[in-house]
Formats: C-alpha cells, structure tokens, sequence
C-alpha cells in the first residue's frame, strides 16, 4: 500500500502528470541563529520535498555563508541572495516562487520550523483531493515558555474538501501563508504574488488574492507548521512589533485591500466575511492594549480605526449585531475622540465582558452610554443566553490562615442575567503554559442588591455573589508560572456561559504575598490583571521561585 502511495507521488495522480514534488521557499533576514534550523526541518521531510529554495535578504550576519555551507553537503538546497535588502516579507517569497520548478510550493519563516511529516500529510491531501490550495493546523509555539496556542483550530477540526472559497467564509479568518500548500501553476496561471517591499501584513493581501482565483481547497487536521513566537527577541517580527501606529495604519490597509480584492473578483460573500473578521480579530486585539499606549498613539490609532469603520456599510453593521467587535466598532465610529478605553478593553476580551453602567435612552431602549444614544445595544435583549458579554469581578487576597477566598460578584445585563437564573460558578485555574488545569469547585450565586443604573425593566436584582475556595497548595504542586481563571455560570434551565473575570484592583488586591507552604517553605503570589483585564495569578513556590521572580525583574530593567 505504501509503495503504490509513493509511485502514485512520484508520477502524479493520474500517473501522466508531472511528478508530485515539493519546493519550500526559505526566506531569512539576520537570522543566523535560527535560519539552518528552519531549512534542515524542511529538508528532514523526506523525498517528497524535492527542493529548499533559501532566500537570503541580504543579511549582515552572515546567514548566507551558513546556508551556503549546508547546500555544499545537500544537493536539494538552493541559495539566493539578494543584493539590496527588500524591508518586508513580500519580495524574497516573489524571488524564491520565480526560481522553484517543484509542481507544489509552500512558504517557511527562518524562525519557524515544519513538524515531522507536515509535507507528506499535505501533499497526501493535495493529489487526493485534487486541490489547488491545501491547509492545515498550524500552532503558536510562545518562546521560552514552549506553550502552544493552535491557530483557527475550528478550521482544522475534520479533514475536509471545499470545492470552492465562498462554501467556507471562515477561510479568510485564516490569513497565514506559511500553512498552506499551493499548486504552483495555479499560482503563475493566476498572477498570485505578494505585495513587494516592506508591506507588513504581506499574507493577508496574498490569502485574498488565492480565495479571489476561486481554488479547490482541502482541509486537514494535521499539524503541519509550528509558528516560533518571541516576544522577548530584541528585534521584534513585523506583525508582533504594535507598538508605533504605523503598525495599524500597515494592518487596516491590508485588511482594506483583501476586501478590495475579493469584492473585485465577485466574491461578495468573502469580502463580507473579511470585514467581519476584521471586527472580531484585528479591532479587539488592538483595542485590548489601546489603554498601555500614549495620548498621541491613541489620538491616531482612533483617527485610522474611524475611517476605515466609515468605509463600511450597513449589511457590514446589520450582520450578527451583538457582537463584541461591532459593539466596540460602532463605538470607535459614533465617537471623534478615544473614549471609555478600560470598557472597550473588557468588550474586547475573549470571551467579552460588557461591564457597567448599562445606560438606556429616553425610551428605554439599552445604549452604550447616555452621551452615545446611537450606538444601541439592542440586540443583546435577544442574543442567547450562552453568548452574552456577562461582566464579573473577582478579587483575593492570598492568605495562609483561613485559606484563600475567591470573590466574585455577577452584573445583571439589562434584565436578561435575572430571566436566566443564573444559579451557580464554577471555577478553574489554567497553567498559561502547558495547559494543565485546576479544577476550584462550585459555589452558589446569591442574589444581592440592586446595583444604580443596572435593575432591568421587571425590577431585577443588579447583581450576584459567590464565594469560591482557592486551593494554593495544589497550585503551587501543578506547578509554578501564571494561571488564568476561567468560570462556567450555569442558569437555572441548564444553559452554561464559560466567562472570564475583570480583576479588581482596589485595597491591595493585587499585591504580592508571601505564604507558608509545608511543602515549598514559601509561595510567592501574586494576582495581576492581564491586557485584557482579566484575573490570573503568577506563582513563584520555594527558594528557587523567589530568585526566578528576582532574575525576571532584573531582565525586564536591563531589557
């Protein structure tokens, strides 16, 4: 059976074809640390990878003299060198997919690597279905930690063949280029290229340009590209370096020109998916970190967020209008000026939190504030229950006597929180890291007084209390770093709503204790608040705990 799969490659599907190779373009700039890594994973995956083509960006680090040496021992290693550095991703891509001769082509990053029989499992897909596009699951692997995050994991769920873009909108959710293997001559025969220069967000124009060629796509579950993620290099990835505007003026004109091209070549469907991806993904990322920047980064961040919201329509508002992203969107629109930043930043959180006060316009109807009528939350009066944005603070103080109390109090929602019944929270804690949970038990919710400007149309109370165990010991025992809390509120007809918790920052709450351990002597705890406002705890146990906290502060001094 294998032996028949392997001629069937060599010779093509049909067997008159040309053979079923495999090109990987390489492209690096001053990378020598991590550039051979990315080419020898490419090359590890056997035959049917039939050539490495490396392009070097003109790098300054000696990267190409590397590269140079490993294609003196590997005959399928091809090396170009660029003359004059390009700025961007785009350019160097263009040169390696001018210079492969392989009938399949696919893109790799110098910091990133290809798993073990990633190229197999993709080619495998490619001549079955007989696809001109093939994806699978690619993982965010954070550096040094090691966690891995999958990316658009819905997407990769079951193998799948979808004989065309608009049958599945949610593949422009998906804008990573590196996933991906490609038909070659589907992309000459198209003009599929990327954008040249330094043109940040290169792949979110080039996706749009293969959804736009209407391809075959196939979908597979298997891993097939590990992302490398370092925030702590000194030299920031164009796509992780947020930190000046330009980096959202580059990731609204990239979003504006696949709209552009997939409404230009009558996918309408697509475009219309495109912006809304851009309202739950981009639009919530930027708004979750919007309140650490400066005044004048925020001035402009909100002048560009606005006309690019003003270029939508309104199909683009009326779709699914209770979601978080057009909530906040049409916020950022009705207002000239940056406002309300620390709400936004919690209506931005994954899951969303829409935290009080729930102001209502002269005739009842829930808004976003008073001053802001226009912008009407309306649609939550009917949204389900399991997709409500429900607020709810938590706050602790660590303790060694009397153990470790978690506190946390439930915002009505316009009335809708008491139609429910919400009647219990049930809480974990998730290690960051390697994903290992905690479970902290269920406590009851206790109805308490109404809280001003929250009691719904029927009188309901404004919020709901429970007090929950948390059980540092076992914590510390899981294993130190940050654990994140996570709750399920289950309502009286069995409806649950996993949520997240706003972290309270008042009193101390958010210090950092000491506390006595039998096992580690000490526990260094600390709960902080995350970009997106929500409640974690960092833990340090033991001796070793304390001088990794000591060594952690003294790099982010010196960084």
């Amino acid at each position: 059976m294998h032996a028949e799969r392997d001629a069937e490659r060599d010779t093509g599907r049909s067997g008159t074809g040309p053979p079923a190779g495999v090109a990987v373009v390489v492209i690096g700039y001053d990378d020598a640390a991590h550039v051979t890594g990315a080419v020898r994973s490419a090359l590890a995956q056997g035959p049917a990878v039939r050539e490495v083509v490396a392009v070097d960006d003109c790098s300054a680090d000696g990267s190409a003299a590397l590269l140079d040496r490993l294609a003196a021992t590997e005959p399928r290693l091809r090396v170009i060198r660029r003359r004059v550095n390009s700025g961007g991703c785009g350019t160097p891509r263009n040169t390696g997919l001018d210079a492969v001769t392989s009938p399949y082509v696919m893109f790799l990053d110098s910091d990133d690597v290809l798993p073990p029989g990633a190229v197999d499992a993709l080619l495998d897909a490619a001549t079955g279905a007989h696809a001109e596009v093939v994806s699978g699951l690619c993982v965010r692997r954070e550096l040094p930690s090691g966690r891995e995050v999958p990316w658009q994991p819905r997407l990769y769920a079951l193998h799948a063949a979808v004989p065309h873009p608009a049958r599945r909108p949610r593949l422009v959710h998906d804008t990573l280029c590196v996933n991906k293997l490609y038909r070659t001559a589907f992309l000459r025969e198209h003009g599929i290229r990327f954008p040249e220069g330094r043109f940040p967000y290169e792949d979110v124009v080039f996706t749009a340009r293969v959804l736009a060629a209407a391809p075959r796509v196939a979908l597979i579950p298997d891993r097939v590209y590990v992302w490398h993620v370092r925030r702590s290099a000194e030299r920031l990835s164009i796509s992780l370096d947020r930190a000046g505007v330009a980096n959202w003026r580059a990731r609204t004109e990239a979003c504006r020109q696949a709209y552009e091209i997939l409404l230009g070549a009558g996918q309408k469907e697509l475009a219309r998916a495109a912006r809304a991806k851009f309202l739950d993904h981009d639009l919530r990322m930027y708004l979750r970190e919007l309140g650490l920047r400066d005044a004048a980064y925020r001035r402009a961040w909100w002048e560009l967020a606005r006309a690019h919201l003003a270029e939508y329509d309104a199909d683009d508002w009326a779709r699914n209008p209770a979601a978080p992203g057009r909530l906040a969107g049409r916020v950022v629109l009705a207002s000239p000026e940056p406002r309300d930043l620390p709400r936004l930043r919690e209506l931005a959180a994954r899951p969303a939190r829409l935290y009080p006060p729930y102001a209502r316009a002269a005739d009842g109807t829930p808004v976003w504030a008073a001053d802001l009528p226009q912008v009407s939350l309306e649609p939550l009066l009917t949204a389900p229950v399991r997709a409500l944005p429900l607020a709810v603070d938590a706050g602790l103080r660590p303790r060694a006597r009397g153990g470790t109390r978690l506190r946390l109090r439930l915002h009505e929602l316009y009335g809708r929180v008491a139609q429910a019944g919400p009647e219990t929270v049930q809480t974990q804690w998730v290690h960051r890291d390697d994903g290992g949970v905690v479970a902290g038990g269920s406590a009851a919710l206790v109805p308490g007084a109404p809280a001003a400007g929250t009691a719904g149309p029927e009188g309901a109370a404004g919020t709901w209390s429970a007090e929950a165990a948390v059980d540092l010991a076992a914590l510390a025992a899981a294993g130190a770093g940050t654990w994140d809390l996570r709750l399920r509120i289950r309502f009286r007809d069995g409806v649950s709503r996993d949520v997240t918790a706003h972290a309270l920052t008042g009193a101390g709450l958010l210090r950092r204790r000491a506390v006595p351990s039998a096992r580690h002597g000490v526990v260094l705890v600390q709960p902080y608040a995350t970009h997106s406002g929500a409640l974690a705890l960092r833990l340090a146990p033991g001796a070793g705990g304390v001088l990794s906290v000591v060594r952690g502060r003294l790099r982010r001094l010196l960084h």
